[in-house]
């Protein structure tokens, strides 16, 4: 096992990231000596972790791009790369919710979350700036109330090039992380439609109706048409995943009914036109 990896497992609170950094700050010593995070470990070495959790440094600040704000929500333009919360109390990383947390002055590890993008999504992410919104925004999520549109590359080309997708999502018991459809899985539904096709890619329009985890990507991978990027489901080598949370419409406090539209990525152009 990497070093790394095993120091994370006797820390769940303790993201990946934040373990990399302790080892290379000599926090993490192998046999008395520091080493580097991707050390493979033997059975005869002794690890010692010098580090007091209650001592640990704070987050550190981070800037995303807000597409609108005003007393009740924030609206961004999340980045690929960024985790929408912390999973506990030392989980050290920068992430959307700590953001919500330096313009609001609130606490708690999910702070303004209404729903999630996965870390390696782009895209529309809203944001309550009080418990009151927060309340009022996931109840509209969970009736089913948010219109929602994605953008994707996928693998090959689709066939027909607009249909719904209807199958059922379940954990996958063998890669717990990941998810497959499966017979014993929840209801899962998704409309897809070809907007443009290069030699080997399809960009397409993709609108959940139901709100599964990795909902479409596991969609799809069972069509045969995964997504550019996706390592955790089978998808082309690229430098990140090619999934964009395009728009969002959803009634806000004072407000009502509202669009929010996060441009395209210019690496999407890029990549159909160079393929």
């Amino acid at each position: 096992m990497r070093l790394d990896h095993f120091v994370a497992e006797q820390n769940p609170s303790l993201s990946r990231s934040y373990v990399a950094k302790l080892i290379e700050a000599g926090s993490v010593l192998v046999n008395g000596q520091t080493s580097k995070p991707g050390y493979r470990l033997r059975t005869t070495d002794t690890v010692k972790m010098d580090f007091d959790l209650e001592q640990l440094q704070q987050i550190e600040p981070i800037e995303l791009p807000i597409m609108y704000e005003d007393d009740n929500v924030v609206v961004i333009d999340k980045p690929t790369g960024v985790i929408s919360h912390s999973r506990g109390k030392y989980w050290f990383e920068p992430s959307v919710a700590s953001f919500i947390r330096q313009l609001t002055g609130q606490e708690g590890d999910r702070t303004g979350i209404v729903h999630r993008l996965d870390r390696a999504t782009s895209g529309v992410m809203i944001c309550a700036k009080n418990s009151e919104t927060l309340s009022y925004l996931q109840k509209q999520f969970s009736q089913r109330k948010v219109h929602k549109t994605y953008i994707a590359i996928a693998q090959g080309h689709l066939e027909p090039p607009e249909a719904i997708i209807d199958m059922p999502i379940e954990r996958n018991p063998k890669a717990p992380a990941t998810f497959r459809v499966g017979a014993n899985g929840k209801p899962a539904q998704t409309a897809y439609k070809v907007l443009r096709s290069s030699d080997k890619y399809d960009e397409i329009e993709l609108t959940p109706q139901t709100g599964r985890t990795h909902q479409l990507r596991v969609h799809l991978k069972q069509q045969g048409h995964p997504i550019v990027g996706d390592a955790l489901y089978a998808g082309p080598e690229a430098e990140r995943l090619f999934l964009h949370a395009y728009k969002l419409t959803i009634s806000i406090p004072e407000k009502g009914k509202q669009t929010f539209t996060a441009p395209l990525p210019i690496g999407f152009k890029q990549l159909l036109e160079s393929a």
